[in-house]
């Protein structure tokens, strides 16, 4: 069990039946009335963010989410499939419980899973990813006066936008939290 007074950022406790991660916390303690607890939570399994007010003797029962690395195999239409890198086990999981960065990962990734007694929630990919250039404009000499950039589709064919000297076949490093362009690899 966790109280409210105990909140910090990153903690995970259960209310009404949702998992909820809080984001921001601030202790009120007015000159009249009861002190409170003024929360920015986040529901883990939705990513619906509320805030809302506790009191800080009110009690909530604890949620431990499990995090766990594992290799991203293949798809089957809306499946994809992860490997357990101990058990060797494959594990499906809906294309819906994935996030919109996965578009970044290819085979042989390894990701991080979520789960909450044992229903997987979420999926997240590497920070950074390097990924091939497979299509994209010829950059024209001396178009180099601005920070201009230009589409390139990857190899997992998500599309990003590069600076113009960017060719075909150039590995560079991407993002998948903000999904921009970072450097050549």
């Amino acid at each position: 069990m966790v109280s409210a007074g105990d909140f910090r950022n990153g903690v995970t406790f259960e209310e009404d039946g949702n998992v909820l991660q809080v984001v921001e916390f601030q202790h009120v303690k007015p000159g009249k009335g009861a002190a409170f607890v003024r929360t920015k939570t986040k529901n883990v399994i939705t990513g619906a963010v509320v805030e809302k007010s506790y009191n800080p003797t009110a009690k909530f029962p604890t949620a431990y989410i499990e995090r766990k690395e594992m290799e991203f195999s293949y798809n089957d239409e809306d499946l994809y499939y992860f490997m357990d890198p101990e058990t060797y086990e494959l594990v499906p999981i809906n294309s819906s419980d994935l996030s919109d960065n996965f578009r970044f990962v290819k085979e042989n990734m390894v990701c991080r899973i979520m789960s909450y007694k044992g229903k997987v929630f979420g999926v997240e990919p590497p920070n950074f990813v390097e990924l091939q250039v497979t299509k994209t404009d010829p950059g024209f000499k001396g178009d180099t006066a601005t920070n201009t950039t230009k589409p390139a589709t990857l190899e997992t064919g998500a599309e990003v936008r590069v600076p113009l000297f960017i060719d075909e076949g150039e590995m560079i490093r991407i993002d998948t939290r903000t999904g921009e362009y970072m450097e050549r690899a």
